[in-house]
């Protein structure tokens, strides 16, 4: 399967036809993703009577989310800091991608086309939301709990999904990625 890869050049978005997807290259991303999961766990255990938490959030937990979704969707990522959308489609849907370790939300700075939830809970990734970002952003809560971000609840979102019809959706290409062993 071919999928649309942008390079930058000369401050110039350069399309290419690539596949970045050897199974390889899933195999060793699998692998990063929960030995960092790991080191996390070994931290949490090492300092539990300091009550102390390993949180990887951020850009961090994004990015992972980010090449997640562009692995199991079709999806050609944006360079990074890219506003609003953080990939395309194949049929040239431009989508948000948030991913969650946690289970309260996700925070959303602005109105996007389309948009893509994960969760990843106990080495295992899920779909929360699937579909158009105009609904979404018009059930965010107006308190800005995090400076310039609207917060929207997983609950919400699951709420919203079985309204969202599958020809809203962006198609899913590829499982997720299970990195719960070293298959």
């Amino acid at each position: 399967m071919f999928s649309w890869f942008w390079r930058l050049r000369r401050g110039k978005a350069k399309v290419t036809l690539h596949d970045p997807w050897t199974k390889d290259r899933v195999a060793r991303v699998k692998r990063l993703i929960r030995s960092l999961y790991n080191v996390v766990e070994e931290l949490e255990d090492e300092f539990v009577e300091e009550n102390r938490r390993f949180t990887p959030d951020g850009h961090l937990i994004g990015s992972i989310g980010e090449v997640v979704a562009a692995y199991s969707f079709g999806l050609v990522l944006y360079p990074a800091g890219a506003k609003t959308h953080d990939a395309e489609s194949k049929d040239g849907k431009r989508v948000q991608i948030k991913l969650t370790g946690g289970n309260k939300g996700v925070g959303l700075s602005s109105k996007p086309d389309y948009l893509i939830v994960l969760q990843l809970l106990g080495y295992k990734f899920g779909v929360v939301y699937n579909g158009p970002g105009a609904e979404v952003w018009v059930k965010c809560s107006g308190d800005l709990d995090i400076p310039g971000q609207r917060q929207i609840s997983l609950a919400k979102l699951r709420e919203l999904q079985v309204l969202v019809t599958p020809a809203d959706m962006i198609p899913q290409q590829r499982d997720l990625p299970d990195i719960s062993d070293g298959s």
